[in-house]
């Protein structure tokens, strides 16, 4: 069995035991909340801290370039398929609840983990560079719906100035590139809380799966997740081509393409009132189904 096919199955089993867990009422929906918490504020970071710690900084002129490919291949298919759902005359609401969920990819809940299990910290790195367009698309839509529904873009500015993720990235190439101590306890306890993130990502998403969702939102997901799970990769592997990107940056980019809707998607849905359920529903059911297209999309690069 080779790293893809271990990868994977490993993933796949974590969902899973969530799944289970909710199955057998051990756990239930309302645990996701709490656990995305200690994910995204404690976890994440820590593991991102840590491997930007230790990073080889020389190559940063050399990863620059990897969040366009993200960039770029998100503007493109969010561009089409805004003009699809014009087309369709969706309400600006609905229209909006799935263009989100076609713009921003899980480079990081979901990334992370299969590029640190394939690839190793060569490949973690990596993810973490394309990770950083996914918060610059996070921002580019909350100013976009502030302004269409009302918000601030002081609000916008707010919360992408205090996401820990961000933060991770600035201090630990900081901390690197003034070569500053922080001791072999804290290295320690910085590293142990890092290792907790994969699995508690994994249980978390297990936990989220609601299959009731395909007869609610079929039409909407089918559409989301053909533009999510094919179409941004194929973008992707276009502007990577175009870009002259080779080895692991070329596959990295393109694997962090292809990964399903992210769940900063459903936060913009929340925070500006759209229709949340819908974003929920096409984010939770192209995660599933993109267990099937990456490890394809792996295989062919």
């Amino acid at each position: 069995m080779n790293a893809i096919e271990t990868t994977i199955l490993s993933i796949i089993l974590m969902i899973g035991l969530g799944y289970f867990l909710k199955r057998i009422d051990f756990l239930s929906q309302k645990d996701i909340d709490p656990f995305n918490k200690i994910v995204m504020y404690i976890l994440l970071p820590c593991m991102i801290f840590n491997a930007l710690y230790s990073a080889d900084l020389s190559l940063i002129p050399k990863l620059g370039i990897l969040p366009f490919v993200v960039l770029a291949s998100s503007i493109v298919t969010g561009t089409i398929s805004y003009i699809i759902l014009k087309q369709l005359k969706l309400d600006d609401k609905k229209l909006w609840s799935v263009l989100v969920t076609v713009m921003i990819a899980n480079t990081g809940f979901m990334g992370y983990p299969v590029n640190l299990g394939i690839f190793g910290q060569t490949g973690f790195l990596r993810a973490i560079f394309c990770d950083i367009a996914t918060l610059a698309i996070f921002l580019l839509l909350s100013f976009v719906l502030a302004l269409k529904f009302g918000g601030t873009v002081k609000t916008a500015v707010r919360k992408i100035a205090f996401f820990p993720s961000l933060w991770a990235v600035i201090l630990g190439i900081l901390f690197n590139w003034f070569n500053i101590p922080i001791g072999p306890v804290l290295v320690n306890t910085v590293n142990y809380l890092g290792q907790g993130a994969i699995p508690l990502i994994m249980i978390a998403l297990g936990l989220s799966i609601d299959f009731s969702a395909l007869s609610r939102s079929k039409a909407m997901i089918a559409f989301t997740s053909v533009m999510k799970l094919a179409f941004f990769p194929a973008v992707a592997l276009f502007v990577a081509n175009f870009l002259g990107l080779v080895s692991l940056e070329h596959t990295v980019s393109v694997v962090e393409a292809a990964m399903p809707s992210g769940m900063m998607s459903l936060l913009l849905a929340i925070t500006y009132n759209l229709d949340f359920e819908l974003t929920s529903d096409c984010i939770l059911i192209n995660t599933v189904i993109s267990l099937i297209t990456l490890p394809a999309i792996i295989m062919l690069l």
